[in-house]
C-alpha cells in the first residue's frame, strides 16, 4: 500500500517554462539578441539554467562564460518567479484526492531552495506539502537517490511506500536507485533525449489526474 506521494516541481506539478524561459529572453534582449520562443525552451525547463542557456547561448558548464551567465539568469529568475507559471490542470484535484485517501505528499526537485521554497509558497503549495526536498537539501541532487530517501525520512514513509512522479528520466532514475515506484508524467517537459517510455517507468500518466486511479487501483 502506498504511504507517500513525491512529485517533481517544474514540469510535473506546475508548469514554469514560461518564466524560465523570461528570464532568458530578458538577459537575451540586454545583449540585442533575438528571444527563443518557449515552445523551443520547453522541453529543457527541467534542466533550469543549464537547460536554457544551453538553448540561449549555446554552452554548458565548464566553459568560460557558463558561471557568470548561471549567476546572472539565477537574478532574473527570481526578480519574477510568478509571472506566467502556473499549476498543471488537475493538480488541485490530484492533491484533493490524495490527501483525502490520507496519503502524505511531497516535493522533490533540483531546483535550489532560493527559487524552491519561494515559488511553493506563490503557488499556495507551502501549507499542504509535507516535505520540500530542493537540489541543494542533500549534498546530492537527482539522479541520486538521496533527496528522494531524505523526503521519505521527513514523511516518516518506507522508500518501498512511496512513489515518485517526475517528467525527466533522471527522476525515473532516482526512484529506482531509491526503492520507489517510478511514475514518468508524460504531460510535462520530457527533457530532449529517450522518450518516456524507454525510462523503465512503472507507468506513464498523461494527466495528473491519471495518478488517482493508479493509486486507488494499488498498480
Amino acid at each position: 500500500m502506498t504511504q507517500a506521494v513525491l512529485f517533481d516541481l517544474d514540469g510535473t506539478l506546475a508548469d514554469t517554462a514560461p518564466d524560465l524561459a523570461g528570464a532568458l529572453n530578458r538577459m537575451l534582449a540586454r545583449r540585442g539578441l533575438a528571444a527563443v520562443p518557449v515552445a523551443a525552451l520547453r522541453p529543457v525547463a527541467s534542466s533550469g539554467a543549464r537547460g536554457m542557456l544551453g538553448i540561449g547561448f549555446g554552452i554548458g558548464p565548464g566553459h568560460a562564460d557558463y558561471e557568470p551567465l548561471r549567476q546572472e539568469f539565477f537574478d532574473e529568475y527570481e526578480s519574477e518567479l510568478l509571472g506566467e507559471s502556473v499549476l498543471f490542470e488537475g493538480v488541485i484535484a490530484l492533491l484533493d484526492g490524495i490527501e483525502a485517501r490520507g496519503l502524505n505528499w511531497g516535493i522533490v526537485t533540483n531546483k535550489i531552495a532560493r527559487f524552491t521554497q519561494p515559488l511553493v509558497g506563490l503557488l499556495g503549495l507551502d501549507t499542504r506539502a509535507g516535505c520540500v526536498v530542493s537540489g541543494d537539501t542533500t549534498p546530492h541532487p537527482k539522479p541520486h537517490p538521496a533527496p528522494l530517501l531524505e523526503a521519505a525520512r521527513q514523511l516518516s514513509a518506507h522508500p518501498a511506500r512511496c512513489i515518485y512522479v517526475g517528467d525527466d528520466e533522471r527522476d525515473i532514475q532516482a526512484a529506482r536507485s531509491a526503492g520507489m515506484g517510478a511514475i514518468a508524467a508524460g504531460y510535462g517537459y520530457l527533457g530532449s533525449g529517450a522518450p518516456p517510455s524507454a525510462w523503465g517507468a512503472d507507468h506513464i500518466i498523461e494527466s495528473p489526474g491519471a495518478l488517482l486511479a493508479l493509486i486507488a487501483s494499488g498498480n
